[in-house]
Formats: C-alpha cells, sequence, structure tokens
C-alpha cells in the first residue's frame, strides 16, 4: 500500500509535468498573456522540479523521509490551488514553479523511499513500475492537455484526487523510522551554504539555457553571463562541499565509482533523448501531417506507450535472472537503431511506416528506464545510497531541460539553412526559424500556392538533423555503457529509515510468558 501510494504519486507528477504544453496557446489567450509568459508556464515545472531535487533529498536524510514527502506533497497541492485559481500569468507562474519544487521533492523522495523498503535484488519489478508510470504521465499528459484546453483550469483540478490518495496513503502506510534528535540539531546539520550555492548557480544555468534562442539569442549578455555565473557557482559549490561543508549536502564520494558515473551520463542522455522526443515528434505530426494537437498526441503512442510495459516487463526480469547488464547493452542499442530510422522520416511517409519506424524507439527507451537505476545502485555503497538516488534523479531531470534547448538550437539552425534555398523564404528565414511551435501554426495557414510543402520539407529536413544527433547520442551512451562493471544484486538491505517493523503476536506472547516467568521467581535466601 505504501507503494502503491508513491506510484500515484509519481502518475501524477508526470501528468502534470506534460499536459499544459499542448494547451498553453489557449491558456496565454485567455489570461491575455503574451508568448514569453506561456513559455514561461510551460519551463517554470521543470526548472523548479530539477534545482530543488538534491536539496530535498539532504533535508530527508536529516529530518526523515516522511516529513520532507509530505511537505513535498504540500508545496505540489498549494501550487496546483494557485495555478488553478489564477486570473492573470504573474499567479500562473508562481503556482507552477511551487508544483515544480512539490513534483521534484515526490520524485527525488519516491526514488530513495524505494531503497529504503526493498533490498537491491528485489527492486527491479518497483523500478519497472514507477518507470512505468512516469512514461504513461508524461505520454498521456499532452492528450489530457489538449482534451482539457478549452476548460484549461481542469488540468489543474485533475490532479486533486491524486494529492488526496497520496495525502491519505502515505502517512497511513508509509511508517518510516526516523533518527531522533531534537529539531535544534537537525536544522544546525543542514547545509544552508551548500544549498543556496547550488539552487542559486544551477537556476543561472538553466535559465539562460531554457531562453537561448527563443527570448534572447545565444550570443547575447542576457544568455552569456548567467550562463557563465551559473557555471562559476557550481565550481565554488563543488570546492565548498568538499574541503569546507561540515556535512555535505552532496557527497562527492558518490562520484568515487566509474560504473556509477557513466550511470549520470547516460540517464542524463536517456532524459535528454526522451524529452527531445516528445517534444519535436508531435511538431512533426502537426506541421507536416497537419494533424490536430490531441491526434499528434496519439500519433505518438507507438513511440511512448511501448516504453511503460518495456520498463515494467524489463524490471521483473532483472529481480528474476539478477542480471541487469544485458538490459544495459540491448536498451542502448535498441534505441540507437530506433532514432536512426527516424531519419527516415519525409513529408510523404504513410501512416504504416511511421508506425513502425516510432515503434522501436519506444523499445529501446522503455528498457532503460529500470535497468539504468540498477547500474546506479549497484555500483553505490549503502551509506551513500540515498545522495546517490537522488543525483541520478536529478541528472535524468537536468538532460531533459537539456534536451529542448540543444534541439531548438540544432533545429533553428537547420531551418535557417533550408529555407534558404527557397527564394521566397531567404528574407524571412531567421525569423521562420526562431521557433519550431510557432512555425506549426504559420505552415497550417500558408496555401500550396505560397509555399507550404517547402515549408514543410525544410521542417522535416530540419527535424532530421536533430535525430541524427540524439542517434549520435544513443551510439555514445552505448559505447560507455560496454566499460560498466558487473556488480551483485544479492546484497543485503541496509537503511536507517526503513519501515517500521511491528512484532508477531507469539513474539509479544513469549516476551509477555518470560517476563511472568521471571516475576514468579522467589530469590533464594
Amino acid at each position: 500500500m505504501a507503494f502503491a501510494a508513491l506510484a500515484v504519486l509519481t502518475l501524477m507528477v508526470a501528468l502534470d509535468g506534460t499536459s499544459i504544453s499542448v494547451a498553453l496557446p489557449i491558456i496565454a489567450k485567455k489570461l491575455n498573456g503574451t508568448a514569453i509568459e506561456a513559455f514561461w508556464a510551460g519551463t517554470s515545472f521543470l526548472l523548479a522540479s530539477t534545482v530543488f531535487q538534491p536539496t530535498f533529498a539532504s533535508f530527508s536524510h536529516i529530518f526523515g523521509r516522511m516529513a520532507v514527502i509530505m511537505l513535498s506533497i504540500t508545496f505540489f497541492f498549494v501550487g496546483v490551488m494557485m495555478a488553478a485559481l489564477s486570473n492573470d500569468f504573474t499567479l500562473l507562474l508562481v503556482g507552477r514553479s511551487i508544483q515544480g519544487i512539490g513534483g521534484g521533492g515526490i520524485i527525488s523522495m519516491t526514488e530513495i523511499i524505494i531503497t529504503d523498503l526493498v533490498p537491491l535484488r528485489e527492486r527491479g519489478k518497483y523500478a519497472g513500475i514507477i518507470g512505468g508510470m512516469w512514461s504513461i504521465g508524461s505520454v498521456s499528459g499532452p492528450v489530457i492537455g489538449g482534451a482539457l484546453a478549452n476548460t484549461w483550469r481542469w488540468i489543474f483540478w485533475i490532479n486533486l484526487p491524486f494529492i488526496a490518495v497520496g495525502g491519505v496513503m502515505v502517512p497511513l502506510f508509509l511508517r518510516l523510522n526516523v533518527i531522533p534528535q531534537s529539531l535544534a540539531t537537525k536544522l544546525k546539520r543542514v547545509d544552508w551554504i551548500g544549498a543556496v550555492l547550488f539552487v542559486g548557480s544551477m537556476t543561472s544555468f538553466l535559465i539562460p539555457i531554457t531562453w537561448g534562442g527563443v527570448m534572447y539569442p545565444w550570443s547575447h549578455w542576457r544568455t552569456l553571463v548567467p550562463l557563465l555565473v551559473g557555471a562559476a557557482g557550481l565550481i565554488a559549490f563543488c570546492f565548498y562541499e568538499k574541503f569546507l561543508a561540515p556535512e555535505p549536502l552532496l557527497r562527492l564520494s558518490v562520484f568515487a565509482n566509474r560504473t556509477a558515473n557513466i550511470a549520470y551520463f547516460t540517464t542524463a542522455l536517456h532524459g535528454l533523448i526522451l524529452w527531445c522526443l516528445l517534444y519535436y515528434q508531435p511538431l512533426y505530426f502537426e506541421a507536416v501531417k497537419e494533424y490536430k494537437p490531441i491526434i499528434a498526441g496519439v500519433a505518438l503512442f507507438p513511440a511512448t506507450f511501448t516504453v511503460a510495459p518495456l520498463a515494467v516487463v524489463t524490471g521483473f526480469l532483472i529481480t528474476k535472472t539478477g542480471r541487469w547488464r544485458w538490459a544495459i547493452w540491448s536498451g542502448w542499442a535498441i534505441s540507437t537503431l530506433g532514432l536512426g530510422l527516424l531519419v527516415l522520416l519525409k513529408v510523404e511517409t504513410r501512416i504504416p511506416q511511421w508506425i513502425f519506424i516510432d515503434l522501436v524507439s519506444g523499445i529501446g527507451l522503455g528498457i532503460l528506464f529500470p535497468s539504468l537505476q540498477f547500474q546506479l545502485q549497484a555500483a553505490s555503497t549503502q551509506k551513500d545510497m540515498a545522495f546517490a538516488v537522488a543525483l541520478f534523479v536529478f541528472f535524468r531531470s537536468f538532460g531533459q531541460a537539456l534536451g529542448v534547448a540543444i534541439g531548438g538550437v540544432i533545429f533553428q539552425n537547420e531551418m535557417v539553412n533550408k529555407l534558404q534555398a527557397y527564394p521566397r523564404f531567404v528574407e524571412q528565414a531567421s525569423e521562420l526559424a526562431k521557433d519550431a511551435a510557432a512555425l506549426v501554426e504559420i505552415i497550417k495557414h500558408t496555401s500550396i500556392e505560397d509555399g507550404k510543402l517547402d515549408l514543410q520539407t525544410a521542417y522535416t529536413d530540419s527535424l532530421r538533423t536533430v535525430y541524427i544527433f540524439i542517434t549520435a547520442l544513443a551510439a555514445v551512451a552505448f559505447v560507455a555503457s560496454l566499460f560498466i562493471k558487473g556488480y551483485d544484486l544479492n546484497v543485503a538491505l541496509e537503511t536507517d529509515q526503513g519501515l517500521i517493523q511491528k512484532q508477531k503476536k507469539e513474539d509479544i506472547r513469549a516476551e509477555e510468558g518470560e517476563a511472568a516467568a521471571e516475576k514468579s521467581v522467589v530469590p533464594a535466601v
């Protein structure tokens, strides 16, 4: 029941992270918002979710898992209410950011608590189900968002049943041990300087990556300055954690293992590739195939609804066999093949063809969901497990944040070059290529006589370069995975914050009998 509560919360966060994207144009129109405000309404959730994850993990080590996950649920609930009741974009943006903080806490705490509940050998089926919940939520979100776009407040209201279930089931069934210390002692243990350094530096680093090429050019000082400041801040954070922090926010010992480091690197690539696919594939269906947003989400199902079942099956197989490297290698090999097949997509590609093409990449990416976690956890020490898992989740979210940004840069550059091959679009090339999503509407309202086919061809060719890029990343991850070491999964569960175990009735009776016998003994004179 405790695990069911965690699965429900994971599904909720995944749904909320992707459901608003399709509805943003309608929300902007109804709230009289600008395109930039709509952009931030979609981005703020992911940014806030990413930057606070390691902080929540550190806090859970000090204050206890239960306190932190309940705090995360509270943050999410407050954010939902603010966003649902907002009548302007300021309140909506604040609500989405608070939701993101809570969502980041829920996701990181879910992964950590599983390591407290279940021995490593048995985690495969649990990791597979959580991965399945995440993928179902991520791919269903755009479809649900599209269906509720005209009544957009329901995109937020539908979170309330999930919050109610999680808010009741977590404290009822997730009874975890807590290290006994006074609140004052716990507050002194918190690495406040490290937390401020990390959150501030990571925010400064991610925000310009998000707006680069959209709000400001990549060469603009508003993009470069915060990017460099953030990078410098992260270097300072690492120095402080290594040499000065009494109880570090992030234990750098989690980077002492080659297999674990490869896991961090490849899970960032996994997040980047998956988010590129989730963002740009629907745009192909909308711009080139001229499907409506909801139908474009449905058309993505071959690539996305294979992820969830494959994640669950892979998790159970790893638990059954006790071996996990086969899943890493086959997952990256199939992903590389599937992403490479996306290069074959053209303007005239028929439905059976793109269904098959999309299917393969979904299989590979689904296999990787639980197996990458085993790579990290098998290579990490028990004392560092919570920190290692939190960092793993952070790198996945970090990769997701990079995915859309890097894909956008590649798309813009290629689109400018492709459009310059058509005389009628030479002067407009830079402006048209600025935003892949905005260009969809332009293509829809362009007639055949005015060059619609030329725009669709250029769009498809530009996306092909994005597909080549993520295929190359998958190939790099496959090569890196060849250097991982095979660790045994049959290790004992060691945790200070596991479930509180209730004594069996017969043990209690035996203890009571022994106590009665001791009382009945008359001391010898």
